[in-house]
């Protein structure tokens, strides 16, 4: 498949709404980026220090084997009889194991868990990566370390079902003492690395409003930061945004949109926020790529193929993460470089079925020969 920029020209009308998206529309055709550039993003990672603040979190998966359970005597219910556990990092923390797999110099981990075990086996599991520094994660004793808990079965067939999934979550703001911590953890990585990326994933995690405004802050002050935010992207500024489609358009216009969004509606929502927050955007559109936006100016990186079976769980933290290091090692915001690069990888995570995937460098560049050659 040969991708396409799309240049647009969004307009923003006075009274704050948007205005039609302009009748220029040039489909330009170009080829993916280029191999030297690949390689030039790939080197360049591995001299990459980023720091990655968020809200750590551990999966926990059960397969129960449904064909060795036997009505309980006591209750009138038949048991999971779990045969398998895994456990991996989930939210910022697959941001990190994302990270982590495209081997950069460090990846500084800032975040908050709690005294509990959930909280030890996180960060053991961070910790087992060569390149991650978990120092700067707090322990709390008054919160959970969030985990979300997914009960798999399966019975005489090969097919697996999800029941619903069990949470543990935080219900209360950090603490002012937790937000100093966090906030002095941000201060010490700033000076050190190329990047800063925020993963804001939880209601009451540890992006609290004052380490918003310390993140605006440093934006201003000229460090490069790359936001991903589920319920507050619209509130940072001066920052690079990576929302979705849903959060950009709730961001822009305080409401999820009622109907199928359109390719040019989603490019004048992305040129919103752009100027509303005077910040770079890259908004992805899942199976459909992604939008750049700078100001007024959007490009439309379409993604690429993938042939099912896909599980998308996890592919917006693979985007994240490699976007993010993608930009640090040089690739650039506004145009097709970075937002290519974190598509190729996503690819890969979405074809790695019952796991939040990764993608590695290797796999990269065996996926960029399967374009190219399919491109002919």
């Amino acid at each position: 498949m040969i991708s396409r920029e799309m240049e647009i020209t969004g307009k923003i009308e006075e009274n704050g709404e948007i205005g039609k998206t302009s009748s220029k529309i040039n489909f330009e055709k170009y080829g993916i980026i280029s191999e030297c550039k690949l390689e030039k993003i790939l080197s360049g990672i591995r001299n990459v220090k980023v720091a990655l603040v968020g809200d750590l979190c551990l999966d926990v998966y059960w397969l129960a084997d449904m064909r060795k359970s036997e009505l309980s005597r006591e209750t009138p219910h038949y048991p999971l009889p779990v045969v398998q556990e895994r456990m991996s990092p989930g939210a910022a923390g697959n941001v990190v194991l994302n990270m982590a797999s495209l081997e950069p110099e460090k990846v500084f981990v800032i975040g908050i868990i709690g005294k509990d075990w959930r909280g030890d086996i996180l960060r053991a599991l961070l910790a087992g990566k060569e390149c991650v520094d978990t120092g700067g994660i707090v322990i709390s004793s008054t919160r959970v370390t969030e985990a979300y808990c997914k009960p798999l079965r399966k019975g005489i067939s090969d097919v697996v079902y999800e029941d619903p999934r069990i949470d543990f979550q935080n219900y209360q703001p950090p603490s002012s003492e937790e937000e100093e911590k966090v906030i002095y953890s941000l201060e010490q990585a700033a000076g050190k690395v190329d990047v800063i990326c925020v993963c804001d994933q939880s209601m009451y995690g540890c992006i609290t409003p004052v380490v918003r405004n310390k993140l605006i802050k440093l934006g201003e002050d000229g460090h490069r930061i790359i936001v991903d935010s589920r319920y507050r992207i619209g509130l940072f500024r001066n920052v690079v945004l990576k929302p979705n489609e849903v959060e950009c358009w709730r961001a822009v216009y305080g409401k999820d949109s009622e109907l199928e969004v359109s390719l040019e509606e989603q490019v004048s929502a992305a040129v919103a926020l752009s100027v509303n927050n005077d910040a770079k955007v890259c908004v992805t559109l899942g199976a459909r790529g992604c939008v750049c936006a700078d100001g007024d100016k959007a490009t439309y990186v379409p993604s690429f193929e993938v042939k099912p079976p896909i599980d998308i769980c996890g592919a917006g933290d693979t985007f994240l993460s490699a976007f993010s290091l993608a930009v640090a090692s040089g690739a650039r915001v506004e145009a097709h470089e970075a937002a290519s690069f974190a598509n190729m990888a996503a690819n890969i995570s979405i074809t790695k079925i019952g796991t939040t995937g990764t993608a590695s460098s290797e796999e990269i560049r065996k996926r960029y020969r399967e374009i190219t050659m399919a491109a002919g």
